[in-house]
């Protein structure tokens, strides 16, 4: 009776380690399979790093010129020229200046010889135009004034004395009244320059815009368009490999 469990002792380990044995193969094949599905996910695995060129676009000339009229060297600025550009800007600013610089003079000018008027002549201002300003710097008085028109038979542009009275203590005054309004009446002509020198500066910059614009679009169709990929693969030997595509095109 010993000697039979005995045996179904021995025959019971030996089926329990036959069983590991054979779980342990098994097992050991799932995870074989398992590792080769694994690194084969790896083979396939690509990371890509693309780095594309910046596209440009083409420029309009017509909101080019619309910036250089609105201020000169916008338009060369849209169109990556402001090199030459800046020229524009910086002039517009010198003629900016210019222009607030004589509006100032002149009505200086214009406030000084009306108050001098007002103190050597009599002059009372109220109602009184450009016209009796410049022609009070011609005549010692408006009795003087009147006789000349009365002379000519220019009757209907004799002054009433009591509303247009003026009346110079000397010679000297006048003439002094006469150069203050020269000034006033030159500076404000002047300005007239001014304003045209921006007009052309505006023209100009227009047309250095449009050259621009043209010069830019002809450079970007004949740049090189380019893309670079950054692949990384695993080899049969499960060793990293890198792999760049370059790809490039004229366009």
């Amino acid at each position: 009776m010993k000697k039979i469990n005995l045996i179904f002792f021995v025959f019971v380990i030996a089926a329990n380690f036959a069983f590991s044995q054979e779980f342990q193969s098994i097992s050991l094949l799932q995870l074989k399979d398992k590792l080769k599905s694994e690194q084969q996910s790896e083979n396939n695995l690509i990371i890509q790093n693309i780095l594309p060129l910046e596209t440009k676009t083409r420029k309009n000339a017509g909101l080019a010129i619309i910036y250089s009229l609105l201020l000169p060297g916008m338009g060369e600025l849209y169109a990556d020229n402001y090199s030459s550009g800046k020229y524009f800007t910086i002039a517009e600013g010198a003629l900016w200046a210019t222009f607030i610089g004589m509006n100032v003079y002149g009505n200086w000018q214009e406030n000084r010889y009306k108050s001098y008027a007002q103190t050597y002549a009599g002059v009372n201002p109220d109602g009184k135009d450009e016209d009796y300003y410049a022609t009070i710097g011609l005549y010692t008085s408006i009795e003087s004034y009147n006789n000349e028109k009365a002379l000519e038979r220019r009757f209907d542009e004799m002054l009433s004395e009591q509303k247009f009275f003026w009346k110079w203590n000397s010679t000297e005054q006048r003439k002094t009244y006469r150069s203050m309004w020269t000034s006033s009446e030159q500076t404000f002509n002047d300005v007239r320059f001014v304003v045209g020198a921006m007009l052309v500066n505006r023209l100009v910059s227009a047309i250095n815009a449009v050259r621009s614009v043209s010069s830019y679009n002809s450079a970007i169709e004949n740049e090189v368009s380019w893309n670079v990929s950054l692949g990384l693969e695993r080899d049969f030997l499960n060793q990293e490999v890198y792999k760049i595509n370059f790809q490039a095109s004229f366009r």
